[in-house]
């Protein structure tokens, strides 16, 4: 396997932690964004695009600060993604910030997903 590099995608969102962490922790929730469908299975995380299949556990959580997974692929490894909730007293907003790894060669390509991601969320919750 190909060393990958660490990267964060970061976004504003005006919401609040209490509507934005249950698209990201939670199986219908994820669907509604990220993927066509998941399903629990065994404590895993099943995510399904389109009649391909992908395995993550959860490794940690807090509710309404983080969630973070990893791939069933990368199991003997140290990488994985994360979904991290900063709430802005300021502004009110909450700073939403992506973990993930990727090939060096493949960072771009993956923020790009990830922002068009993160476009689809706002918009699922009356933001975009």
């Amino acid at each position: 396997m190909a060393d990958k590099v660490r990267y964060e995608v970061e976004v504003m969102i005006k919401t609040s932690a209490k509507i934005l962490f249950p698209r990201l922790s939670t199986p219908d929730g994820l669907a509604e964004w990220f993927c066509d469908d998941v399903d629990i299975s065994n404590d895993n995380f099943v995510f399904n695009w389109g009649g391909s299949e992908e395995i993550a556990k959860i490794l940690n959580k807090k509710n309404e600060q983080f969630i973070k997974f990893q791939w069933e692929e990368d199991a003997d490894s140290d990488y994985f993604f994360e979904f991290r909730l900063e709430p802005q007293a300021m502004t009110g907003e909450i700073l939403f910030r992506v973990t993930d790894f990727a090939s060096e060669d493949e960072v771009q390509e993956s923020r790009e997903l990830w922002e068009q991601q993160i476009s689809d969320l706002k918009s699922n919750i009356g933001l975009g």
